[in-house]
C-alpha cells in the first residue's frame, strides 16, 4: 500500500520505559511489540511521530565510557550531551528497524526516519541553580572533587554509595530540528525524534552549545506536539488510565479530566512526583499551546483503542 498524503490525524507518541529494555538485547525484543502497536495506528491512517525515554540507556553508555576512561588510558571522557546523542542513535535504530520490519510484514509501503534531536534550554532556567539528577559512574570524594575542578561540573554524594555527577532538568524551549521532523512527517515518514527529551543545548546566538542536563521526554514531546498543532499527544506508560487515590481502597481510574480538574488533582497531591505528575504536567503544557488538542495517558497495549476514544485518560481544555 503506497503512501498517499491525506487528512489523517497527526499524533505525537511518547514511549515510556516499559516499551524499551535495560540492555540492547532486551530492547531489541521489546521494540517488536512496540512497533506493532505503532503500525496499528499507521494502518488506521494516523501520522505518527515517536519520542522515547533513554534513562537506563544513557546511564549505561555514560557508565561504560567513564569506566573505560578511568582504566585504559586511551578512552577519552565522553561528556553527557554526547552520551545522550549516542542513546538516541541506538534506540532510534532499534525502533526504526522494528517499525520497518512490521510495515514490510503488513505490506505497507512506508519508511521511517530517526532524527538525532537537539532541544534548546534556557541558561536562566532555575533548574541550573540546583542540579539534582545523578548521572554516570560512582566516584570517591577525592575523584569527584578533582573532576569538578577539572570540568566545572557538579558532583554530589549519592545515598552513601559514592559521588556522582549531577545535572539539571530544565524546561524545553524549542526543538532545533523541528522543521526537518515536520517535513519528514508531511512526506509520509514515521519519525523517531526528541529521544530522551533531546540533547540539551544553549542557543548562544552565534551557535548551539551542548549542556549536561536531562530534559523530561514527556515535556519535549508536549513541546513538539504543540509546535505541530498535533491532534493528540499520547503518553504511553505502564497503566491504562490515570488514577486518583492511587493504591488505596478509594482508588478511581479516570476516563477524562479537564485542565481545571487536573490542576486541582495536582494541588491535592494526587500524582506522584517522578511518576504520574510530570506526565500530567506535560499534557497541560501541550494543551496550553494547543487548546483544540487532546492529551491521552494510557498503556502501550491500548494505544490504538485510546486514539479511538475507547480507553485511556483523556485530558482536554474543557
Amino acid at each position: 500500500m503506497p503512501y498517499e498524503k491525506g487528512d489523517g490525524q497527526t499524533v505525537v507518541i511518547a514511549l515510556g520505559g516499559n516499551a524499551l529494555g535495560d540492555t540492547p538485547a532486551e530492547q531489541l525484543e521489546l521494540v517488536r511489540h512496540t512497533a506493532a502497536c505503532i503500525v496499528d495506528l499507521v494502518a488506521e491512517g494516523v501520522n505518527v511521530v515517536v519520542s522515547h525515554g533513554n534513562g537506563p540507556q544513557v546511564g549505561m553508555i555514560k557508565n561504560a565510557c567513564d569506566f573505560a576512561a578511568a582504566r585504559d588510558g586511551k578512552t577519552p571522557d565522553i561528556p553527557f550531551p554526547e552520551a545522550g546523542a549516542m542513546s538516541q542513535g541506538y534506540i532510534g535504530y532499534h525502533l526504526s528497524q522494528a517499525i520497518l520490519n512490521e510495515l514490510r510484514r503488513r505490506g505497507i509501503d512506508r519508511s521511517t526516519a530517526n532524527v538525532v534531536t537537539q532541544t534548546v534550554v534556557s541558561a536562566d532556567d532555575p533548574a541550573f541553580e540546583n542540579p539534582t539528577k545523578p548521572v554516570g559512574a560512582f566516584l570517591t570524594e577525592g575523584e569527584a572533587r578533582a573532576k569538578a575542578a577539572e570540568t566545572g561540573y557538579a558532583y554530589r554524594e549519592d545515598a552513601g554509595r559514592g559521588w556522582r555527577q549531577v545535572v539539571a532538568s530544565p524546561r524545553p524551549v524549542r526543538i532545533v530540528e523541528f522543521d526537518a521532523v515536520r517535513d519528514l512527517v508531511e512526506a509520509g515518514y514515521i519519525v523517531v525524534a526528541a529521544g530522551g527529551g533531546g540533547v540539551p543545548v544553549f542557543d548562544r546566538g552565534s551557535g548551539y552549545e551542548g549542556v549536561p542536563a536531562v530534559i523530561d521526554k514527556d515535556r519535549s514531546s508536549a513541546r513538539m506536539a504543540a509546535d505541530f498543532g498535533a491532534d493528540a499527544l499520547i503518553i504511553l506508560t505502564a497503566v491504562e488510565k490515570v488514577c486518583v487515590n492511587f493504591n488505596t481502597p478509594e482508588q478511581e481510574a479516570l476516563d477524562h479530566m479537564s485542565v481545571a480538574e487536573a490542576e486541582r488533582h495536582i494541588a491535592d497531591g494526587q500524582f506522584a512526583p517522578g511518576s504520574m505528575l510530570p506526565k500530567v504536567q506535560a499534557c497541560l503544557e501541550y494543551l496550553a499551546d494547543c487548546p483544540s488538542g487532546r492529551a491521552v495517558i494510557t498503556s502501550l497495549e491500548r494505544a490504538k483503542d485510546a486514539i479511538g476514544g475507547r480507553t485511556g485518560t483523556v485530558i482536554t481544555v474543557d
